[in-house]
């Protein structure tokens, strides 16, 4: 069985084409045209063990607000369409990430149905050309294209820096939680409706 998916999305301020394979090993070819995104998005494909290739060209030139969007909208997609009906798969996922003083825990439900709980704060406006408020934005989009259940909390920390790579790292590995296969769930779908 094979669990990637590759698509594209061309609204008239991006053209992105990004493809995830579930089962990876946490390869990633970025390019987004902002840096400090570029990282992270590295950082959540090697802790989730997905491989992700995102090429994304965007209106840069007025803010990063609609390339970060629409890059975790294009991701959810993404990541429903690798999943297909869901059978077999572990379903929730945890994940507390530290990184140095900043502590992030991530909880996923890959139910069909988006929602984001989001108690992260940033001590400073910006990160390199990103503005932290899209470290949000870009969650959001991932978890309501994606039709899951997502819950973000920081429990410490105050370099901004930190605090988002933590965020990035503990969705990540909650998802690679979420979405490995469990032998005996026997290729059923994991709820009790028989369809998520």
């Amino acid at each position: 069985m094979t669990r990637n998916s590759g698509l594209s999305r061309k609204p008239s301020e991006t053209a992105i084409q990004g493809r995830l394979d579930l089962d990876g090993t946490g390869q990633a070819d970025i390019a987004t045209g902002v840096g400090f995104f570029d990282h992270m998005l590295t950082a959540f494909a090697r802790h989730g063990l997905f491989n992700l290739r995102v090429q994304a060209k965007g209106d840069l030139h007025i803010d990063t607000h609609h390339t970060v969007e629409d890059v975790g909208i294009l991701l959810g997609q993404t990541l429903e369409t690798a999943l297909g009906e869901k059978r077999g798969i572990q379903r929730f996922g945890h994940a507390v990430a530290p990184m140095d003083e900043a502590l992030v825990e991530a909880v996923v439900d890959l139910s069909g149905r988006p929602f984001v709980a989001w108690s992260v704060n940033f001590e400073r406006p910006m990160l390199g050309q990103m503005d932290t408020q899209l470290v949000e934005e870009f969650f959001r989009a991932l978890a309501g294209n994606g039709l899951f259940n997502l819950h973000v909390r920081q429990l410490a920390g105050h370099n901004a820096h930190h605090v988002a790579e933590a965020a990035f790292k503990a969705v990540a590995r909650a998802l690679r939680a979420a979405v490995t296969i469990e032998p005996r769930m026997m290729g059923e779908i994991p709820s009790t409706k028989g369809v998520i």
